[in-house]
């Protein structure tokens, strides 16, 4: 703790003349000569040695304990059990790196849950998170006495360096967390990124599965009961009223008309037939022509993609297109189709107001979400005034030979 002792000039202070006619003005108050993260950074460091020694003893002896009773029944399992403890560890220790460091590492994904118990304990064996716990337990020690000597040490004798020793110490801490607590190879971070999009996965298909349904009840089923009434109506007047019975026949000949083309269009927004038959430019071409403004649609692809990424590319132009109706207060609107390398690209552009954002309440952000299930991208570029240009990727895949 540290104070000025020397006399600052304070702008407004009244001055109070002393005995020898002199003025002083008031002291500031005492206040601390480290910042917060400086006092985060020496607790780290100060609290390391204990840290430390109980992740040395806990490697050593679930470690020792495990491989040493590894030729009876239960080392396996002991040293199993062990490696799933050294998880625990290292949560603990990221939540004390990021409390204390700033250090902000991800969560490594849990281990899968395989079925038995030996599936069980091949899993644990061979976690790479786990291990590399038990190994910053052992190498951390040693740095945990140096890290907790050097900063009680400076505390009292070389306080007016510490905040700068404190800080390349804590670096190295860093750099170990980040390196050894991390999800740091590639195929953890993948895993987490595919159990991410299977949940987005998941989700937009309940939705479809919930809207299909509730078109299918409020619309279609309603209007074929509709159509059931009236018919079974004009059964019991067609001996005593013909010419009302022909009248609701009539009748129920146009509610079978507005039922069929119901269904169409449900079944145009489950999986278009056309798109199936003609391929994407056609089903484009189609889509474009219900859009509220004109739309120039250009595909230049000289083979079809797979069925899945063609429908995915198929309902990303549609609600663009939609969008394009419903919010762009556009004049003229066009759509490019082109395959580059292994990705093929969609591009809608339209001439309206602009000012579009992923964020914006247009549905762009789910759309997003649901490109990003399949390792697609979207990218906005609408600035206020227009024009707005949304580009979206989809992975290639070709689709197989028939």
């Amino acid at each position: 703790m540290s104070a000025d002792l020397d006399p600052v000039e304070s702008p407004g202070a009244t001055e109070s003349p002393d005995s020898s006619g002199s003025a002083e003005a008031p002291r500031p108050p005492l206040r601390f000569a480290y910042g917060k993260e400086t006092w985060k950074e020496i607790a780290f460091l100060l609290s390391n040695l204990f840290t430390a020694l109980a992740g040395f003893v806990y490697a050593v002896v679930s470690i020792a304990l495990g491989a040493g009773l590894a030729v009876t029944v239960i080392g396996l399992p002991l040293l199993a059990l062990g490696l799933g403890g050294a998880r625990l560890i290292g949560r603990s220790e990221r939540a004390r790196a990021r409390a204390l460091l700033g250090v902000r590492v991800a969560e490594p994904s849990p281990l899968p849950r395989p079925r038995g118990f030996f599936g069980w304990l091949w899993a644990s064996l061979k976690d790479p998170v786990a291990w590399r716990t038990q190994l910053y337990g052992l190498i951390r020690l040693p740095w945990g006495i140096v890290t907790f000597t050097v900063a009680l040490v400076s505390l009292f004798v070389l306080w007016p360096v510490l905040p700068f020793l404190s800080r390349g110490l804590t670096n190295a801490d860093r750099g170990m967390v980040r390196g050894l607590l991390s999800p740091s190879d590639e195929l953890e971070r993948r895993i987490a990124e595919l159990e991410s999009d299977r949940g987005v996965v998941v989700d937009t298909a309940a939705a479809d599965l919930r809207r299909i349904e509730r078109d299918l009840h409020d619309g279609a089923q309603a209007r074929l009961v509709a159509l059931a009434m009236g018919l079974g109506l004009a059964k019991e007047k067609l001996l005593e009223d013909p010419e009302a019975a022909a009248a609701m026949v009539d009748e129920a000949h146009g509610e079978v008309k507005l039922a069929l083309q119901e269904l169409r269009d449900l079944a145009r927004g489950i999986h278009p037939a056309v798109l199936t038959d003609r391929g994407l430019g056609a089903a484009l071409s189609s889509v474009s022509a219900r859009c509220t403004v004109p739309v120039k649609v250009n595909v230049d692809l000289a083979e079809r993609p797979a069925e899945a990424i063609e429908g995915i590319a198929y309902f990303t132009v549609s609600e663009l297109l939609q969008n394009v109706s419903k919010h762009a207060r556009a004049r003229s609107a066009s759509v490019d189709v082109r395959r580059a390398d292994d990705r093929l690209l969609l591009q809608v552009r339209d001439d309206g107001a602009g000012g579009a954002r992923l964020d914006g309440g247009t549905g762009l952000a789910g759309l997003a979400e649901r490109l990003g299930a399949v390792d697609g991208l979207l990218v906005v570029d609408s600035p206020e005034g227009g024009p707005t240009v949304v580009t979206a990727e989809l992975p290639w895949r070709s689709r197989p030979m028939a």
